[in-house]
């Protein structure tokens, strides 16, 4: 793993001031041992990342999350809005309680730069090894849950987009509790957690999730590093709901495609298994993944391996990644023959926009090639080239698709990122 303990990353050109704070990575956290009784104390630290992507396809705009309201491609060849993002944490500890605020800005799908608070939870050490947090705390999703708004944490520009990008929550509000136990040379943080996430994804529109329950496992022995993680919660997301509410409309067979694709009140889950292996020369690094939305949202495998070897100042790297459905990625709609003559042009036209929704159900891999250059102790710059090669009739992770836009079109993007910390 790299510089897990490490903030980082940056702003663009026309981002309004704004500020972002790097809490202390959740299951770090909870592992670190607190004394009974220490001096109060206070920190501030920070990290950012300046990121020029380029995309000569037209076609499309790539983004790093689905979060992105544009990027490179479609809206301008050339975008700093993919990675770049700016932040600030203000850390203060007084003997087993420790009070964290990470505030981060970055590209919304409003397309605005005002900062959010990513984390802000209060931790209370009750032993060396028992931890309570209360507060906005990070999802254990992922080997770099902990540091995947970081840039200078990891050897990529960005965490590879089919498994990383493609979830839009990052963060919970509620508690969690880690307990830290070892088995001989095995250390392992196991973290349990219950809460909610309610935030915005479009100009009138939220995702809601509640009941949002999970545990995770870190495990580290030597060079090896692993982690499991189970989320559940109950899923609502109001971006087409009024579409559905039309469908119902059409009898029972319009209800049955609503109850099918609606994301309102759906269980939703995800597993994840990661293994890294960091001697200090080299590295290589794999996750695996299943998530299951029942709705529009998709349900899909994501995997992703990497590796790379430090060269000096320099790490060149490679990696591969890809996302595939799992279930169906269209619908044949409502039977026209079925429906009254003056509502068939109203049920066609839903099922056009419904099936375009269900192409950004990504089915693509990736491959890519980069170097990291360590320009200082808390500097990098990065160079990375993406071969993005979407499936079948999918969209992959590409937005703002134009009517030209050719499915199973292999396209290239190439980014350059400056990584600080401070």
């Amino acid at each position: 793993m790299q510089h897990t303990d490490s903030p980082s990353r940056m702003s663009r050109f026309r981002i309004p001031f704004a500020l972002s704070a790097l809490a202390l990575a959740a299951a770090t956290c909870a592992a670190q041992e607190a004394p009974a009784e220490s001096a109060a104390s206070f920190t501030v630290s920070g990290f950012g990342t300046l990121s020029m992507v380029h995309k000569a396809d037209r076609q499309s705009d790539f983004v790093s999350s689905v979060l992105n309201a544009n990027g490179a491609g479609a809206t301008r060849v050339n975008s700093i809005n993919p990675d770049s993002r700016l932040g600030v944490q203000f850390t203060a500890t007084s003997g087993q309680w420790t009070a964290v605020l990470q505030l981060i800005s970055e590209q919304q799908i409003t397309n605005t730069w005002r900062p959010i608070v990513e984390w802000g939870n209060i931790k209370y050490q009750a032993t060396p090894d028992l931890a309570l947090r209360l507060g906005r705390i990070a999802l254990p999703m992922g080997l770099a849950a902990d540091y995947r708004k970081v840039g200078y944490a990891f050897p990529w520009v960005r965490t590879p987009v089919e498994v990383y990008g493609a979830i839009p929550i990052t963060n919970s509000d509620g508690l969690d509790l880690s307990y830290r136990w070892n088995r001989g040379d095995v250390k392992n943080v196991t973290q349990v957690f219950y809460g909610r996430n309610n935030q915005k994804v479009g100009e009138n529109s939220r995702l809601q999730a509640r009941h949002l329950a999970g545990l995770s496992n870190t495990v580290t022995w030597g060079a090896a590093t692993a982690r499991v993680s189970y989320l559940t919660t109950e899923l609502t997301v109001d971006l087409a709901h009024e579409g559905f509410v039309t469908y119902r409309m059409f009898g029972p067979a319009g209800a049955a495609i609503a109850d099918q694709w609606d994301a309102d009140h759906k269980r939703a889950d995800s597993l994840s298994l990661g293994l890294a292996y960091d001697p200090g020369t080299w590295f290589a690094q794999g996750e695996i993944g299943r998530a299951s939305t029942r709705s529009y949202l998709g349900d899909r495998h994501v995997v992703y391996l990497t590796g790379g070897a430090r060269l000096g100042e320099f790490t060149p790297y490679l990696a591969f990644a890809a996302s595939h459905p799992r279930g169906a990625t269209a619908t044949a709609g409502v039977p026209l023959t079925t429906l009254p003559p003056a509502v068939r042009p109203t049920a066609a036209y839903l099922t056009g926009e419904l099936n375009t929704i269900l192409r950004h159900i990504a089915d693509q891999h990736t491959l890519s090639a980069g170097v990291r250059w360590d320009l200082r102790d808390n500097l990098d710059l990065k160079f990375q080239v993406d071969r993005i090669q979407p499936r079948g009739q999918s969209y992959g992770t590409f937005v703002n698709t134009q009517p030209g836009f050719v499915p199973g079109h292999a396209v290239t993007v190439a980014t350059a990122a400056l990584d600080f910390v401070f």
